[in-house]
């Protein structure tokens, strides 16, 4: 378990092949104190794996990290407000610091908690007074710890590392991959399995939309998003773009509108609808930057995952302060409905209530819904879409 919600740790895990449950600790960090930057820094990250820990009614391997940049003696935590961050860089420009990544370990089966520091040095650029603002403008240094980043938009303002760059980032991998073995866990037996796909080979594809209620229904699933962005035109990123069919109804609605899928059957067919605006890729691993999408909008994907948590943490990294995801929630009620079948009783990936609970832990709040028919089935019932609207904090 990840006791953090920082994107980037959870992402750094990701990309080494990990899948962590993420569990916020709640823990106050600008009320703790410590006698140096780096003894602060374990000291948070030993009290959010311990926050998690007093918590759990199961035994797990707990992972807490909390980062500390030092200049000069002083800790420099996240900045909070865009003065405070103005004032970090002007402060820190063309001079070096070192970031520390405090990392907690607690293992409950073995009732075991190992504390380590990773310290890296790291140079700053000599920005301006005008790149300092711009940077400040974007919103990403307000939210890290030394209000910069070397992975995000900040990376062309560091001019040099000595050590490890992951630790910058958010954690230090060989640094985790030793504690974890002082608690008989090897590191290869954390790498994630493959996840299923739903791939379609081109025969389907081909007859994807017809079967599916063709234009019509792209149309009013168009509409019902057009009805939760805020006003103006946007830039729009549609996960399981499919054949691109809503897609276009939205760029026919005034947006510009890229697409990301799996299929390359499907890929094939949204290449015409949305010629230079379509690619390959997964929506748990998106190659986006962070903090810099408007809205994110995912029509019929999440009930045909093993798993939205992971979906919904990228959609989080990838929206600006403000920005929106769309989704539709309970597809297979919907069905169920129409065909005059009785609810499910499982709780599918798709389901509102575990959107919504999994959706805060990454600062994604539900502020607005409604709704958008389907085709009539042969019962006589017509499918009733809910679409929901969550907010980036």
């Amino acid at each position: 378990m990840l006791a953090s919600q920082s994107p980037a740790r959870l992402q750094t895990l990701r990309n080494a092949g990990v899948e962590p449950e993420v569990i916020v600790s709640g823990v106050d960090e600008d009320n703790v104190t410590a006698e140096s930057p780096g003894e602060l820094a374990r000291l948070l990250a030993a009290l959010k794996a311990r926050a998690v820990v007093s918590e759990l009614d199961d035994h797990a391997t707990v992972l807490g990290c909390d980062s500390v940049l030092e200049i000069d003696g002083v800790a420099y935590g996240k900045p909070g407000t865009p003065e405070v961050a103005r004032e970090r860089w002007r402060a820190m420009r063309g001079k070096s610091g070192v970031l520390h990544t405090g990392h907690c370990l607690f293992d409950t089966n073995s009732k075991t908690e190992l504390r380590e520091l990773a310290s890296t040095k790291v140079y700053f650029a000599d920005l301006t007074d005008d790149e300092i603002d711009a940077y400040v403008a974007t919103g990403e240094p307000l939210v890290v710890a030394g209000s910069f980043t070397v992975d995000g938009i900040g990376g062309p303002f560091v001019t040099g590392i000595e050590g490890d760059y992951h630790n910058v980032v958010g954690l230090s991998l060989p640094l985790l991959r030793t504690m974890l073995a002082q608690v008989g866990i090897a590191w290869p037996s954390l790498w994630a399995p493959p996840k299923k796909r739903v791939d379609y080979n081109e025969s389907e594809a081909a007859r994807y939309d017809d079967t599916r209620g063709g234009v019509e229904r792209a149309q009013a699933a168009a509409r019902a998003v057009q009805s939760l962005l805020p006003e103006g035109s946007h830039r729009v990123l549609e996960l399981a773009v499919g054949t691109g069919i809503v897609g276009a109804e939205l760029v026919a609605q005034g947006n510009l509108v890229h697409g990301f899928d799996l299929s390359t059957a499907m890929l094939q067919h949204a290449k015409i609808r949305l010629p230079g605006h379509v690619a390959a890729a997964d929506a748990t691993r998106l190659p986006v930057t962070d903090r810099r999408t408007d809205a994110v909008v995912a029509i019929w994907l999440l009930h045909l995952v093993d798993d939205s948590a992971p979906i919904l943490a990228e959609v989080a990294r990838i929206l600006r302060p403000g920005g929106v995801f769309l989704t539709t929630t309970d597809k297979n009620e919907a069905t169920r409905y129409a065909e005059g079948r009785e609810p499910n009783t499982t709780r599918a990936q798709d389901a509102l209530s575990r959107l919504v609970t999994e959706a805060a832990v990454h600062g994604l709040v539900l502020d607005g819904a409604t709704s958008f028919p389907g085709p009539s089935y042969p019962s006589g019932g017509v499918p009733v879409y809910p679409l929901v609207r969550f907010r980036r904090a």
